[in-house]
């Protein structure tokens, strides 16, 4: 299978050179994704209420691939306040539900200070059903 490379047509990839996710050798690389709504390039305030639009920017990359939540296998929270991870939780066990993948979590500088936090994840694409 060739490289394919998804974009969310958000101005951050056309501006920094780079693509939501990479489809490889049956993966998909999911690139670090903030809770931007690409649509209106708006931004919430609160953390959990980022983290579910990084979610759904996450779940369309995931779903051009052909994969969904369940087929996550590693995800990286990135977050400038440890104190905003807490509030994600809910958020983020209703996305992954009984799949949880393998996690980490890290405490950084974000571009923008108005982003509370950024998600990366990579999938396996499920083998089609015969």
């Amino acid at each position: 299978m060739a490289r394919q490379h998804i974009s969310s047509g958000s101005a951050f990839e056309r501006d920094m050179g780079y693509c939501r996710a990479v489809v490889e050798d049956g993966f998909v690389f999911v690139s670090g994704t903030t809770g931007y709504d690409y649509t209106s390039m708006t931004i919430a305030e609160d953390p959990a209420a980022q983290a579910e639009q990084c979610l759904r920017n996450i779940s369309s990359a995931l779903a051009a691939a052909g994969a969904n939540a369940r087929d996550v296998v590693r995800v990286r929270y990135i977050l400038p306040d440890r104190n905003d991870f807490e509030p994600c939780w809910p958020v983020l066990r209703r996305f992954f539900g009984d799949a949880p993948p393998a996690a980490t979590m890290m405490v950084a500088g974000l571009y923008d200070p108005a982003m509370k936090i950024e998600i990366e994840v990579t999938a396996k694409i499920p083998e089609p059903r015969t």
